[in-house]
Parts: structure tokens; sequence; C-alpha cells
């Protein structure tokens, strides 16, 4: 019997992976996927908004970081034996004024405790993400 393989856990740049090819994989490997676009949001407030809608979190949701890793870690995985995990991606984060490296760094900083969370339970999280004005990854 070989080893079973231990789930992924990242958060990376989304770089120039394809949206489309890693919802493909997430179909395949029976992740759950998850897709916030944040190309419209300008600030804190609207970058949370925005992963509210896209995540589906509870309407509980307080649209904060201490709330922002409370509402990913109570989502479940879909149903499996073991459960695969989740496929995340988080494209346009705003990198100006209104939300600038210190949010982006705290925010990044949530999803990968999120990921620590997860791996605690054998459960896998990736995450790719991208900043706005990035060229946008291959179709």
């Amino acid at each position: 019997m070989s080893p079973t393989k231990p789930p992924a856990q990242a958060v990376s740049p989304l770089g120039r992976r394809s949206v489309k090819t890693l919802h493909a994989r997430a179909v395949k490997e029976r992740l759950r996927w998850l897709h916030a676009d944040c190309s419209a949001a300008r600030s804190k407030r609207d970058v949370m908004a925005t992963l509210a809608r896209a995540f589906a979190l509870p309407a509980h949701f307080g649209g904060n970081l201490d709330a922002l890793y409370d509402c990913l870690t109570d989502l479940e995985p879909l149903p499996g034996d073991p459960p695969a995990g989740f496929l995340c991606v988080v494209e346009g984060l705003p990198a100006g004024s209104g939300f600038g490296a210190a949010q982006i760094e705290s925010l990044l900083e949530v999803f990968a405790d999120t990921a620590d969370h997860f791996r605690k339970s054998g459960i896998g999280f990736e995450l790719f993400y991208s900043l706005s004005g990035e060229s946008p990854a291959r179709p």
C-alpha cells in the first residue's frame, strides 16, 4: 500500500496560472471551489464585501480579518472520505492607497492561518491571488 499524499497547503501568487484550469482541477479532484474577483474593490471594506459574497460567508460575517478567519475555518469541504479540501482564487486585490501593502500582507496572513488550520485537520487549502494591475493570467 502506498503512503497517502498529504493534502496541499499553499497561499501563492496566481502568476501565469489559468483560472479556468484551476477550476477544472477543482472539479476533477472534488475540491470546493471558491473564487472572488476583487477587481472593482478599492478599500478594505470593498474587499471584505466581495469575499463575503463570493465565498457565501454567513450574514453575521463582521467584515474584519478575525471574522474572515472564523468564517473561512467554518467552511466545509465537499463530502468525501477523506474530504479533499479547497481550491481558492482571489483575483485583482487592490494595491493602492485604499488597500495598501500592510493590508494585503494581513489578508494573506489570514489565508495562511486558514491553510494551517485545515492542515491540522488533514484537509487541503490552496489559495492563489493576484493584485490589481498585474498582467491577467491566461484564460
